[in-house]
């Protein structure tokens, strides 16, 4: 099975970029968009000259639980940048979904409560609403986060975007908001009711 089969397999067909454009990506961005693979690991992820934005991290069901994903964060947290990435909100059904939580919440990322994203799949045409969460080593604020995440949503989830699809994402302005006062519970607060019952 290549990269590419392993990520969709695994990934949602709402949260899959299409194989044309990651391999675009991959060429045409080349100094900005990296895969890193090996037999039991596929991590692609945009280095940015101020952040580090993770597109999809997948680590084959043998090795889960061996260290392999503590491995593939401690390289990018080397580079001493603030780390973004998406997770879907918190599924009471699957299990996957709250080992991911306990596995980024391990590792020391926060859930940016204030940023609201929210973008329209062109594979389904359905909403698909996510969480960020955020790893800095520097204390960045989530509005800092969320210039950045502006940036990538520009530069790698919407890049030629009609040209690959046929239609175009929603503007940036559309998908992410930016509220302080947003009434949005830490998703990480969700591990903590689990482990009371």
């Amino acid at each position: 099975m290549n990269w590419y089969e392993k990520l969709n397999k695994y990934f949602p067909v709402e949260e899959m970029k299409s194989r044309e454009h990651m391999e675009m990506l991959l060429k045409e961005k080349g100094d900005v968009y990296y895969k890193d693979e090996g037999p039991h690991h596929v991590l692609m992820y945009a280095e940015f000259p101020t952040f580090i934005f993770i597109d999809y991290v997948y680590v084959s069901a043998a090795s889960r639980g061996q260290g392999l994903g503590g491995k593939l964060l401690d390289k990018l947290k080397a580079k001493n940048k603030p780390i973004i990435l998406e997770v879907e909100p918190v599924d009471y059904e699957d299990t996957d979904s709250e080992k991911r939580l306990r596995f980024y919440q391990r590792q020391g990322f926060v859930h940016a409560q204030s940023i609201g994203y929210n973008r329209r799949s062109l594979a389904t045409n359905e909403e698909n609403p996510m969480e960020i969460l955020y790893w800095t080593p520097n204390d960045e604020d989530e509005q800092a986060i969320y210039e950045k995440m502006k940036k990538m949503y520009e530069d790698i989830h919407t890049y030629k975007d009609e040209e690959l699809y046929g239609k175009s994402y929603q503007p940036v302005d559309e998908v992410l908001t930016y509220d302080n006062q947003r009434n949005s519970e830490d998703i990480f607060d969700f591990l903590k009711e689990s482990e009371k019952v």
